[in-house]
């Protein structure tokens, strides 16, 4: 079996490297190619994967390459990880939107709007090569905005499945409080990539016992203080959010926040260095204990349990991806991507059936999907009217006053990514 992973040289691959050698009876990889044009960055992570794998007694081969072409042909499945711009553009995904009084993140708002037109055209090229080149293999997209870069892929025909690791980390984190194993729990996740709540927790499958009432009564201050959520609001919703919904419940002392401290972005960008560094390091043969506080946590576990089952391995039956919504919240189109609870094999993903979702989540659910039309309209054909239309229809912007500031100073700050600026 052969792996390629596009973004290779990024300092989470450990991670995944790691994965891939624990897991090995679950996903056995013959050969794992790890594709990046920075090839300084690609040989100080290779030379790690080859030795992880070598500790870990893997036989699997570990090939660096800058040559995309040669890197995917003959994959049977490729992971997509890239991030068009670096650390730089993240940088200022999450500062300039901040001039404007709003959120800056790079993966919600006007940040990560910006970051959807820098990527999409980019994965989308990828894609075709890898179609070119194997047109069976699948590809699984863990590349942000998870949702609107999954949907530019499924309406260009492509084999593709999104991921994304908040749901095996409440998976993970639920697990342990209820002193269960992970998967032992099964979650009522519904939603749009990073606009998710948990709705029921059920132990032994979808058919399961609902424990959410008895988590929150005995671990609420302790999910609502990871969420940075007062807990009277998980009470009175009586569901755990994904910890991107601060940035809608509590938009504004976010704004507060940031503008007080160093951006994410400058804090990861210390970390890589760090972390690179360590790479380098002939004597390292497992992923540092750092590479926790870069993010991503059970990427690994998640992108092992996905590509198994796709390849008709051993991976789970049930598995939350980002995939089209088919009719199961029907208040949305079909061609809408969902995040969601799906039965995962050979054929792709097919969403299980969805408990009517109360109108409190439906409502954003509803409002971010029509954001999202409008971004990837934005993405695929450019021009600065889509772009604002796409920053008012989002709950975080919604005034045309600061749609079309944010609209001047994302082109200003992209314009090199963005071939009809």
């Amino acid at each position: 079996m052969k792996l390629a992973v596009v973004g290779g040289g990024s300092t989470y691959t450990p991670e995944l490297i790691d994965g891939f050698a624990r897991l090995r009876d679950t996903l056995p990889i013959t050969e794992l190619v790890l594709v990046d044009p920075a090839a300084d960055r690609l040989e100080l992570v290779g030379g790690l994967a080859r030795r992880i794998f070598a500790k870990q007694d893997h036989d699997g081969k570990v090939v660096t390459t800058s040559d995309l072409d040669a890197g995917v042909e003959g994959a049977d499945a490729v992971l997509l990880q890239l991030r068009v711009g670096g650390q730089a553009a993240r940088e200022q995904d999450e500062t300039w939107p901040l001039e404007c009084g709003c959120v800056g993140q790079e993966t919600t708002g006007a940040g990560g709007l910006a970051k959807a037109l820098r990527t999409v055209p980019v994965v989308l090229d990828i894609a075709e090569r890898v179609r070119r080149t194997n047109p069976d293999a699948w590809i699984i997209d863990f590349t942000n905005p998870v949702g609107i870069v999954t949907r530019a892929l499924l309406q260009a025909g492509h084999k593709a499945v999104g991921l994304c690791n908040v749901a095996i980390g409440f998976q993970r984190k639920f697990a342990k409080l209820l002193g269960v194993t992970p998967s032992e729990v099964h979650l009522d996740h519904v939603g749009l990539n990073h606009l998710t709540w948990e709705r029921a927790v059920r132990i032994g499958g979808p058919e399961g016992e609902d424990v959410l009432p008895r988590l929150l009564a005995g671990h609420g201050d302790a999910i609502a203080g990871d969420l940075r959520l007062p807990r009277p609001v998980l009470d009175r919703l009586g569901v755990v959010p994904s910890y991107y919904l601060r940035y809608f419940y509590a938009h504004d002392e976010v704004v507060r926040e940031l503008g007080t401290k160093p951006s994410r972005a400058a804090e990861v960008a210390a970390m890589e260095r760090e972390l690179l560094e360590m790479y380098g390091d002939p004597a390292l043969d497992e992923k540092p204990a750092l590479l926790a506080k870069r993010g991503g946590a059970f990427y690994s576990e998640a992108a092992v349990d996905l590509a198994a089952s796709l390849l008709g391995g051993g991976g789970s039956p049930y598995q939350v991806v980002n995939t089209y919504n088919n009719g199961t919240l029907p208040f949305l189109p079909d061609d809408a991507v969902i995040e969601t609870q799906a039965a995962v094999g050979a054929h792709g993903a097919t969403p299980l059936p969805v408990a009517p979702v109360d109108p409190l989540f439906a409502g954003l659910i509803a409002n971010v999907t029509a954001y999202e039309d409008l971004a990837l309209e934005a993405a695929l054909r450019g021009g600065r009217d889509r772009v604002f239309k796409a920053l008012l229809a989002h709950p975080l912007v919604g005034q045309y006053a600061y749609a079309d500031g944010l609209t001047d100073r994302l082109i200003a700050h992209n314009r090199e990514h963005l071939a009809w600026a």
